[in-house]
């Protein structure tokens, strides 16, 4: 480990007025929310952000749980044994609670250490080097008293991956949902339009098993239906989601495809703001088609703290060069 005793961030004292700011993601398994115990900072404290990638196949989803592997428990373990700091102190927050089976590219976290580092590459190397090959931490960068992985977000981007043929790529089975049905993917482009805006999305969430009520009007930014051959990717990028909402608009695109209803049942469902009204048509689909590939932030809290390290981004290795002597 290398780290410097540089002068802490004046600004983490902004942190002590809002707890939310330390959250403690113990609980729960809702999508888009990170609720849990707030844990009272120790000054001066550096905060960090993480860009990770993972299959989530084998895990419980994103948050934390004492019984069940997920992709923060093992994160935090790997960053435990790294800082030599307990996983409450560490105070790593995700940007998104993904579900159990789904994937990620571009999940963001942060965490808080009471050091400064001198350097990234190394201490990027030696995290992944303790993490196991399905989870991989792509960028470490320092992060600015004012990032929050989870309330700095603008928008976030899902990507839900469908096999469309008649027979099932083996290499994709983890990684995307197979339909035997041929989808007409224009009228699933009408239909995806339809999402398009600010709606009540009440009738496209399943129940939490958190407590809290979410506010159920989202923005949808945009919803394309991309075809790469035989695979579709349905990418979908919004202000929020609620509990398992893209899957399940996804799952009505796809009786959309399959010409089974209208396109225009999405606005018929959308204005009933019923769950009920929506299972009349289709059945929540399988976790593994869906990745959270972007989470977009305020371009202000992104800026890096004065004096504070580059980020890491990795770095290829590279072979001393040999003189050979020719006779």
């Amino acid at each position: 480990m290398c780290f410097s005793a540089a002068l802490a961030l004046p600004l983490l004292s902004n942190l002590e007025k809002n707890s939310a700011n330390c959250i403690s993601n113990c609980s729960g398994k809702d999508e888009d929310s990170n609720k849990g115990q707030s844990v009272k900072l120790t000054l001066p404290a550096y905060k960090w952000r993480l860009v990770i990638a993972y299959d989530g196949t084998r895990f419980s989803g994103w948050q934390y749980q004492q019984s069940t592997p997920t992709v923060q428990c093992i994160l935090e373990e790997a960053l435990t044994k790294n800082t030599k700091i307990n996983r409450k102190e560490l105070c790593v927050v995700g940007a998104s609670r993904t579900d159990a089976g789904v994937h990620a590219w571009g999940q963001v976290a942060h965490f808080i250490t009471p050091f400064n580092y001198g350097t990234l590459d190394g201490v990027h190397r030696a995290i992944n080097g303790l993490l196991p090959s399905d989870i991989r931490v792509r960028e470490f960068s320092p992060a600015g008293p004012e990032f929050h992985a989870r309330f700095s977000v603008t928008s976030k981007i899902y990507c839900y991956q469908v096999y469309n043929s008649t027979i099932m790529d083996p290499f994709l089975r983890h990684y995307a949902y197979h339909s035997e049905y041929k989808l007409n993917a224009d009228v699933m482009r009408d239909a995806a339009k339809h999402f398009v805006g600010k709606h009540d999305f009440s009738a496209f969430a399943n129940t939490s098993r958190n407590d809290r009520v979410p506010n159920p009007v989202k923005t949808i930014l945009r919803f394309d239906v991309v075809e790469k051959g035989p695979l579709l990717r349905l990418e979908v990028e919004g202000s929020g989601f609620l509990y398992r909402q893209v899957r399940n608009m996804v799952a009505l695109l796809l009786q959309v495809g399959r010409q089974a209803v209208p396109p225009d049942i999405v606005v018929r469902i959308l204005e009933s703001r019923d769950r009920k009204e929506l299972a009349k048509y289709t059945l929540l689909l399988p976790p593994h088609g869906l990745s959270l590939e972007t989470v977009k932030y305020n371009e202000e809290h992104l800026m890096p703290p004065t004096d504070s390290p580059a980020s890491s981004f990795g770095r290829h290795h590279s072979i001393s060069k040999c003189k050979v002597l020719f006779v």
